[in-house]
């Protein structure tokens, strides 16, 4: 019997193409696998150029081998699972959309554990965990980590604060919720730095896991988001090198963002008031971890416009919810705080990563302008670039505005356009924002997995760009530690060469693209809109096509 040409089977296109994605999604698992081995071998090996010794009684959690690994080996191992993960991701993304498919349920597990597994070995990547330590000490010894550097404690003779390295001349710019849990795990590790780490990084994992049942439970309406959404985040070997195995209590921050973006989409169309005001509140707790999550709360209140339409008694009382649960916990949060925290956190926004495009901008404007001008003009441009670009995000992305897209036809789920609005946001303010860090981009990889694949090249596109972002900034902070002494003369050329050039080279080229891919993705919704000029097609026939 001869098969017709286009014949769908096993031998046909889509079998061919089937079987190409399950190569390709076993060949991505296996990558991913390579990059956690990675990344779990540098931690255990102990402390390096990469890891930072942790002072404590031996024997105590988190535990390693001691045997103080040259950097030309854990440099090259620690870009070598940032490498083998970022190509396992692209093939396991693209696999999906092939077909191939395994347990959702699996991944996340999978993800889960390795996760567990990292949090039992020391942090590496930074020195920022030791900072969170000399904090909570701070806050245990009676001391206001607002107004006090890890320094001046040190000087006191304190053994966690003599331990900070980076940032021991700071004083801390978190939120409360953030130090009370800081000093949570101080009164539980004493004097004991590594015992103290250990218990902040138990913290980090009991938050990363509940984000990842959270995108679970969220794209349970189909197995493949439920897949995706375990690889964007439990999975993501990225996430696990950057967040996860460097301790950064970005993931204590991450967990409320989505926590509040839950409680809006819940399980009906139009969420009621007291789900606002969840939301609200759970925004108000990620405030009190880090101030950026505060754009979570704005994205939901932006999106509760464009969901609720224009039903104003209804509208004026849910964001009067959202606002008054907002304003209880991050209300809080500044009373503790104080207005010293409030002059960290100001602080702290003028700072400009040395793998940020706006650098290079900055020592161009100082050219012209001297002092702080330079730094005035460079926040001014870098808010307004915010604004563009989450305007762009908004009406690129497929099923946020309405009657636009009708092919959508609900796929985001309920409450979409508001969790649309909030990611829209939250990938604008990474793209455009002149302090960068790779795990900054884990609020962005934690909505991502929440945008319908119903536009697939525009939802693609974001992922890879995304992607691109992240791996850029992994490579370019090898490591984010000021080690200019004890870096060999062999490495020494990484700063100058990845940090200073290549890094900011990829985010200015990924932020353009973003720009192009968003406007050229607005212009098909226009096509799309039945509300156009001259577009007469009735969305229902289009929805029935499409279906």
């Amino acid at each position: 019997m001869t098969r017709r040409p286009g014949r769908v089977g096993p031998a046909g296109p889509v079998g061919r193409a089937r079987s190409k994605g399950m190569n390709a999604g076993r060949a991505g698992l296996i990558a991913i696998g390579a990059s956690i081995l990675c990344t779990f071998a540098v931690a255990v090996a102990g402390p390096s150029v990469m890891e930072p010794v942790l002072p404590g009684r031996p024997g105590q959690p988190p535990w390693s081998l001691g045997l103080h690994p040259s950097a030309y080996l854990v440099v090259p191992l620690t870009a070598a699972g940032l490498a083998a993960g970022t190509l396992g991701l692209v093939l396991v993304l693209r696999a999906i959309r092939r077909g191939w498919s395994v347990p959702a349920r699996t991944i996340l597990i999978a993800g889960l554990l390795a996760a567990a597994a990292l949090t039992l070995v020391p942090p590496f990547g930074s020195s920022d965990h030791l900072s969170y330590a000399a904090y909570g000490r701070m806050l245990v010894t009676g001391h206001n980590p607002y107004t006090t550097t890890p320094a001046q404690l040190a000087a006191l003779g304190d053994p966690v604060a003599r331990a900070v390295q980076d940032w021991s001349g700071s004083p801390s710019v978190y939120g409360p919720l953030a130090t009370a849990i800081q000093a949570l795990a101080s009164l539980v590790g004493g004097t004991s730095v590594r015992l103290t780490v250990f218990v902040l990084g138990l913290a980090n994992l009991i938050a990363f896991g509940v984000t990842a049942l959270l995108l679970h439970r969220m794209t349970q309406d189909s197995p493949a988001r439920q897949l995706r959404a375990a690889l964007l985040w439990a999975a993501n070997p990225l996430l696990l090198q950057v967040l996860v195995a460097g301790a950064h209590v970005d993931s204590q921050a991450v967990v409320f963002g989505v926590a509040a973006v839950w409680c809006v989409r819940g399980v009906s169309p139009e969420p009621g008031w007291r789900r606002m005001a969840a939301a609200g509140v759970l925004v108000g707790l990620g405030f009190a971890v880090k101030v950026t999550v505060a754009l979570v709360g704005l994205g939901l209140a932006l999106g509760l416009v464009l969901l609720v339409g224009r039903q104003w008694r209804r509208l004026v009382g849910l964001l009067v919810a959202l606002g008054a649960g907002f304003a209880v916990t991050a209300g809080a949060a500044v009373a503790l705080g104080g207005s010293a925290m409030l002059k960290q956190s100001s602080q702290a926004s003028d700072m400009v990563s040395i793998g940020s495009p706006w650098r290079v901008i900055r020592s161009i404007i100082q050219l012209v302008v001297k002092g702080a001008a330079a730094t005035d003009i460079v926040k001014f441009g870098a808010i307004a670039l915010t604004v563009v670009l989450a305007v762009l995000i908004i009406r690129g992305l497929p099923g946020i505005l309405p009657g636009r897209d009708p092919e959508a036809g609900g796929l985001g789920g309920p409450g979409y356009p508001a969790a649309g609005v909030t990611f829209a946001l939250v990938l604008a303010w990474l793209f455009a924002w002149p302090y960068v860090l790779p795990w900054y981009d884990a609020l962005g990889w934690a909505l991502l997995p929440l945008i319908p694949m119903v536009s697939a090249p525009v939802v693609d596109g974001i992922g890879w760009l995304l992607l691109a972002r992240t791996a850029a900034l992994g490579f370019g902070y090898l490591p984010a530690r000021a080690t200019d002494v004890t870096m060999p003369r062999g490495l020494t050329w990484l700063q100058p060469v990845i940090r200073h050039g290549v890094t900011p080279a990829v985010l200015a080229a990924a932020t353009v693209w973003l720009v192009v891919l968003m406007v050229r993705s607005g212009r098909r919704g226009n096509q799309n809109d039945p509300r156009a000029p001259g577009n007469t097609t009735d969305p229902r026939t289009v929805a029935t096509q499409a279906g």
